[in-house]
């Protein structure tokens, strides 16, 4: 992923690919690759599109050096995107299912994984029931107790808004989750969710974020965490991740400055360079290091055994 000329990544759609996987209860779950070298699983932080989400230069600028040293998987969760709808209202245990027919899919036998938002309970959770499947974790504006995202009454009134008027609800949505971004970034957001998932699907997993709870397995995490968190982020507070680091054992905390909870808006090359230090590769050109950050630390050997190419 590197463009010789230049020493920097290159176009990540030069090699990003979109397969499907049939997961044990019957759907088919959307997921792309892209980049190369060992394999960093991405699940589903929210209502996403792989291929309209893609078109966010935001995003792909994001992933971009991160895919110059790591195979990046992602998925669209179901009934989002291009996935098959789930039977029933989708739970932690519908979400590791997903996970982990992605992961055998693949035949990974062992992964590090980046949990964003919604996707960090569920990373958590894997790592905590999969002990030798998780090399390293990295969790970023999580939490363990989705009651403690918000008081119960604006839970109940986020809720009845998606539920009654989809479109105003993805403009609060988008308002919330991106407050330091343009008003275009932000209509193309909204944009995206109303293009992801219906007002059904939304209200379901909006529902479903709110009771995920994970604080059980907190202790039962094995593997390396590094727990990122922007310290004004207005979609899950900064108390919530800095209780990850607290609770988990070993795990590294790094505050970041900005309110933006998704990572590709605000100072995203501060998120990139915690990444991939974390992860053992190289900064890459044009990500200045942040002062007083970590040197980067090698990974287990298990993760970096081998390059894995997407070829299932």
């Amino acid at each position: 992923m590197v463009d010789p000329a230049s020493g920097g990544p290159r176009d990540p759609d030069q090699d990003r690919q979109i397969r499907f996987v049939a997961t044990p209860t019957g759907p088919r779950v959307a997921y792309a690759t892209v980049g190369r070298g060992p394999a960093l699983v991405v699940p589903a932080a929210w209502i996403g599109h792989l291929e309209v989400g893609w078109q966010d230069p935001a995003i792909r600028a994001f992933y971009a050096p991160i895919a110059a040293w790591r195979t990046v998987v992602a998925y669209d969760k179901p009934g989002c995107g291009l996935s098959d709808p789930w039977p029933a209202p989708q739970t932690l245990d519908s979400d590791l299912e997903v996970l982990g027919a992605v992961t055998n899919h693949l035949e990974l036998d062992q992964v590090d994984l980046l949990g964003l938002s919604m996707g960090a309970p569920v990373s958590l959770a894997y790592a905590a029931r999969h002990p030798r499947r998780v090399g390293r974790l990295i969790l970023y504006g999580g939490f363990a107790d989705g009651h403690q995202v918000a008081s119960a009454e604006v839970r109940a009134a986020m809720v009845e808004l998606v539920r009654a008027h989809w479109g105003l609800g993805s403009d609060v949505l988008a308002d919330i989750f991106l407050p330091d971004a343009s008003a275009e970034t932000k209509l193309r957001f909204a944009q995206l969710q109303r293009r992801s998932a219906n007002a059904e699907v939304a209200c379901e997993l909006l529902v479903e974020c709110y009771e995920l709870r994970v604080d059980d397995l907190l202790d039962r995490v094995a593997a390396p965490t590094l727990v990122l968190h922007r310290r004004d982020d207005r979609a899950i507070p900064y108390r919530l991740g800095r209780d990850l680091a607290a609770r988990i054992p070993g795990a590294r905390l790094v505050s970041l400055a900005g309110r933006s909870h998704f990572p590709h808006i605000g100072d995203a090359a501060a998120v990139v360079r915690e990444i991939l230090g974390f992860l053992g590769a190289p900064h890459p050109s044009g990500l200045a290091t942040s002062p007083g950050a970590d040197r980067p630390s090698s990974p287990p050997a298990s993760s970096r055994s081998r390059p894995w190419s997407p070829t299932a």
